[in-house]
């Protein structure tokens, strides 16, 4: 039989909650370590796939062990991103539903600090924050962890570079008796070091459905293309996948630019994602996509951080990762909470060598993924093209003398001939096009 969570040493009022959230069955990793953390005796490493839990993992506990009668900070909850801060905050935020004496604060940067210092100015017992805003609410003297006993690092792997530069500051401000939490989907050797350098000698460490990084719900599969032809492939995907929600990664912020650019013009219900995107357009352009008014979200890696929606189907790789981690975090914003979900890769033909290296290091399988003919390809094309125009917005500024002698044009034609010759003005004009194009190339080596 099945543990619950009041297995688990879990409170009523919790479980009550977790009843009215539909959460019954706790997941490996949270079967895993909640009984370790009401403990309360040892610092815990957790090492779980993306979208398996870990927030409950480690926020019931917390929740329950928090002393609301004392109005200070007990617990900091550290992210790489302040999505992925709003998203732990709005999930803790669930859980006290029966717990109104417990106040949470989230403090990340990206947007103005007044606001954060005004509210930290209020008793708050857990505070998640990104690093570098911690930092600056420290310096302003606007928060003190003198008595704070739990220090949490969530995805640690996604923010190493930044722990190294702040964690020291930010641990001097502890008390030497907290415990400190750390999760991470996976185990490169600079968190390895993080977990040395930072956490009790005897650190517990547990590993819940590690043997594969890779989430077994995922299909993850690879189709090799020529450069010219990418887009067109990729297209030619996506129009397949109509009305299903997706996320395509790239490695840059141009690239993102670009590509989203491309999906605008072909119609496709996009939006794009970057650092560079003020913290204002980034929440927009979020809540656009959670509620469903987009479907397509193109972002680089860090800013895809703290995407957490159920019915995303497919994830593309428009680039490969440069860091097996990077996949792992890609991969995992699909075939969440049990669904499953598409990891497709798309490779030029020098990279299809390191598939094998990503299979080895991930414990995956990748699938080659079934190429688009020439024909199919120029079909869908043809089939954006007619979407373009439906989708095209009249013009009310056209003379209307014009606009009449345009229909006198085309008045004795039906609603059929007048498509189908359309239809081949489009085909002409594109076939003389790729026509003209070795002819252009001729005429430059002279």
């Amino acid at each position: 039989m099945s543990k619950q969570f009041s297995d688990l040493g879990i409170s009523t009022a919790l479980v009550q909650t977790l009843n009215q959230l539909h959460l019954v069955e706790p997941t490996a990793i949270q079967e895993q370590v909640i009984p370790l953390l009401l403990a309360n005796q040892t610092d815990l490493v957790g090492l779980a796939k993306t979208g398996t839990g870990k927030t409950a993992a480690f926020g019931l506990p917390i929740l329950q062990l928090i002393d609301s009668s004392k109005p200070n900070v007990q617990a900091v909850i550290l992210v790489p991103t302040r999505e992925l801060g709003q998203q732990v905050f709005k999930n803790l935020e669930a859980f006290t539903q029966n717990l109104p004496a417990v106040s949470i604060a989230a403090v990340c940067g990206g947007i103005p600090i007044k606001p954060q210092i005004e509210r930290l100015s209020n008793p708050t017992h857990i505070v998640v924050a990104t690093p570098g805003r911690l930092i600056d609410l420290l310096q302003r003297k606007a928060i003190s962890l003198k008595e704070t006993s739990f220090l949490v690092l969530d995805e640690a792997d996604e923010m190493v570079s930044i722990l190294k530069e702040s964690l020291d500051e930010i641990v001097a401000e502890l008390p030497k008796n907290h415990r400190t939490f750390l999760f991470s989907a996976t185990m490169p050797g600079t968190i390895k070091q993080l977990i040395q350098n930072y956490l009790h000698k005897n650190v517990v460490q547990i590993s819940a459905n590690m043997e594969t990084s890779g989430n077994q719900s995922i299909d993850h599969q690879y189709i090799v293309v020529d450069p010219i032809e990418k887009l067109d492939v990729l297209m030619h995907f996506l129009n397949s996948r109509e009305g299903q929600r997706g996320i395509i990664f790239c490695k840059t912020k141009a690239a993102v630019n670009k590509l989203a650019k491309n999906l605008a013009i072909n119609r496709f219900s996009s939006g794009a994602l970057h650092g560079s995107l003020s913290q204002g357009i980034r929440d927009r352009i979020m809540e656009q996509f959670r509620e469903g008014h987009i479907n397509i979200l193109v972002a680089t890696d860090l800013a895809a951080r703290g995407i957490d929606v159920k019915e995303i189907a497919y994830v593309v790789n428009y680039h490969l990762p440069d860091t097996y981690e990077n996949y792992v975090h890609r991969s995992g914003r699909t075939a969440r909470a049990g669904a499953n979900g598409l990891s497709l890769t798309v490779l030029q033909a020098e990279e299809e060598i390191e598939i094998a290296d990503f299979e080895k290091e991930l414990g995956i399988q990748f699938k080659p993924f079934s190429k688009p003919s020439a024909t199919s390809i120029e079909d869908n094309n043809t089939l954006l093209w007619a979407k373009q125009i439906f989708k095209t917005k009249p013009n009310h500024e056209v003379d209307s003398e014009l606009k009449t002698k345009i229909k006198t044009v085309f008045h004795h034609l039906t609603k059929d001939e007048l498509i189908e010759k359309i239809l081949a003005n489009y085909l002409l004009q594109n076939k003389s096009q790729v026509v003209e194009k070795p002819v252009k190339k001729l005429k430059q080596k002279k």
